[in-house]
């Protein structure tokens, strides 16, 4: 049975992960966790910020993810996104996901982040 969500994986090129740090850290404000020494020597970094983690590993084939996506919640989204404007990042705001303001961007590699805060409850579901 199912209890969790672990972690999001997302690929990277190989010799992104300063860009990587830059930005997950710097711009999204998450802490990055030291990885295992077994998977450390594969590149990449993880990242974790309260529940949420993500785990950027290298691919050598790299295409950035235009449609899949991590969906982020945020607490107070238009002040997250102007920290992400004020640090370069274009946001891209979408209003067609009804309860919800939310917005899209891209990391330093291209990959798709979806950030999003609930402005009404859902029916009938939990939270």
């Amino acid at each position: 049975m199912l209890v969790a969500l672990d972690h999001v994986q997302l690929a990277a090129p190989p010799g992104s992960e300063p860009a990587l740090r830059s930005y997950y850290a710097d711009v999204l404000g998450m802490t990055e966790v030291p990885k295992p020494p077994a998977l450390a020597a594969r590149g990449g970094c993880w990242f974790e910020a309260g529940f949420v983690r993500l785990h950027v590993g290298v691919e050598h084939d790299f295409h950035p993810s235009r449609k899949a996506h991590p969906g982020l919640r945020v607490a107070g989204i238009e002040a997250y996104a102007s920290r992400l404007a004020a640090h370069g990042t274009p946001v891209t705001w979408d209003d067609a996901l009804p309860g919800h303001r939310r917005f899209f961007c891209e990391d330093p590699v291209g990959n798709r982040l979806e950030f999003l805060e609930r402005t009404a409850p859902r029916e009938g579901l939990r939270s």
